[in-house]
């Protein structure tokens, strides 16, 4: 909805001339924009404490590729981290990946 009636805030990386309902709510760039907006920005330090479970995070991977994850209530095997929900591709994972890659945002969102 937003994206229809505020498309020029939008990233304009896919040379599209209006939105693409079958992919634009899965790119990550988008959701970026969407979670600044709507939700609450917070630090992206790599501070363990600072991210709690229900927060989204995002990362760009090896490759100039973008991905998008939720912090969940588990915490990593040595009790400093939560554990991230996020799906790479092979279906939903739950992993101890928060600082693996390099952290592009950092949202709180509550509908």
């Amino acid at each position: 909805e937003d994206m229809a009636k505020n498309f020029s805030k939008y990233p304009k990386k896919w040379g599209l001339k209006k939105p693409d309902t079958n992919i634009d709510h899965r790119r990550v760039p988008n959701l970026r924009v969407f979670f600044a907006k709507f939700g609450k920005s917070k630090s992206i330090e790599t501070k363990p404490e600072l991210y709690v479970p229900g927060d989204i995070v995002t990362w760009d991977l090896p490759g100039n590729l973008t991905h998008i994850g939720i912090v969940v209530n588990r915490k990593s095997a040595d009790g400093k981290r939560y554990l991230i929900v996020h799906n790479i591709g092979g279906g939903q994972v739950l992993e101890d990946c928060l600082f693996k890659f390099t952290i592009t945002g950092h949202y709180q969102y509550q509908k």
